[in-house]
């Protein structure tokens, strides 16, 4: 699959100096207000599969990526079961040793053997964590995640680290991080692409539209209409993002990664600014269809 993930880079990568100064565009414009309001260094990459509109702001510049992994980690899981080298109904131990912050699934496991599926579904409803080194320990560490990424053609986004280590955020750290246009390339493969079976897409799609904790980010902004399925995520140095496929209403589907780090505005604030960078592209996508 790697020759289409870098035709799809390659289109981010051609039309980011073209998106870049679309000044009176919405999205643009609302990405360069969160910098400019929050203090912060922003980036995004939107892709509309039906027209082929792409949107990029800093698209090939490095973020951390927090836990926005998950779906990443749970797609390598979902590929391993695709060709037998995996089965997700496969039950592992949950100790007390285990359990790091921000787990409130896994907490509620302990002393049982729960299963990948059930881990991958608390990873990505809850961003529970233990569940997420739990899926990250089936896999073989942060570095299969990595080498899962590099065999379907991502060159850039790298994990390094566990929970809850990753979600440092040092600025210049090159560890933990991809760019908005790496990641929507791969969300491309693993929802849309070939990659996986039918059936893994539609299991990991519908873990994505159960999370439970995106509702102040893209959700709040876009029109109740549109389905999404999204995975957020928070970390150091004021560090917030969120990445998501999104339905409008009988059409194809969107891809989006928006990415917020080195800033001190409050959490509240930075929902508040990717949310308007959904509205922004809700506001987008309805003019033009």
């Amino acid at each position: 699959m790697a020759p289409v993930f870098s035709v799809l880079f390659a289109i981010f990568l051609a039309t980011q100096a073209q998106a870049a100064g679309a000044i009176e565009n919405p999205i643009i414009a609302a990405a360069q207000q969160a910098e400019t309001e929050l203090n912060a260094r922003v980036g995004l990459a939107i892709h509309d599969t039906g027209s082929g509109n792409s949107w990029q702001y800093n698209a090939d510049e490095r973020f951390p990526m927090t836990s926005t992994f998950k779906v990443l980690a749970c797609g390598a899981l979902l590929a391993r079961q695709d060709v037998g080298d995996e089965d997700l109904s496969r039950q592992v131990p949950i100790s007390q040793s285990d359990l790091v912050t921000y787990s409130p699934v896994t907490e509620t496991w302990v002393g049982q053997d729960i299963s990948l599926a059930a881990l991958c579904d608390a990873t990505l409803r809850t961003s529970d964590n233990t569940a997420a080194n739990k899926v990250l320990e089936a896999l073989g560490g942060p570095d299969a995640v990595t080498t899962f990424l590099r065999s379907m053609g991502d060159e850039v986004t790298q994990l390094d680290r566990w929970e809850t280590e990753l979600n440092e955020a040092t600025p210049g750290d090159l560890r933990d991080t991809t760019t908005p246009a790496a990641m929507v390339s791969s969300l491309h493969e693993l929802l849309l692409g070939e990659l996986l079976s039918p059936a893994a897409q539609a299991t990991l799609t519908q873990w994505l539209e159960g999370n439970e904790v995106g509702g102040p980010l893209l959700r709040a902004g876009i029109p109740d209409d549109w389905r999404i399925g999204d995975r957020t995520g928070a970390g150091g140095h004021g560090s917030r993002s969120v990445v998501a496929i999104l339905w409008p209403p009988s059409q194809a589907p969107l891809l989006a990664a928006i990415y917020l780090t080195q800033s001190d505005a409050s959490m509240e604030q930075r929902n508040a600014a990717i949310a308007a960078i959904g509205t922004a592209l809700a506001e987008t996508v309805s003019s033009m269809r």
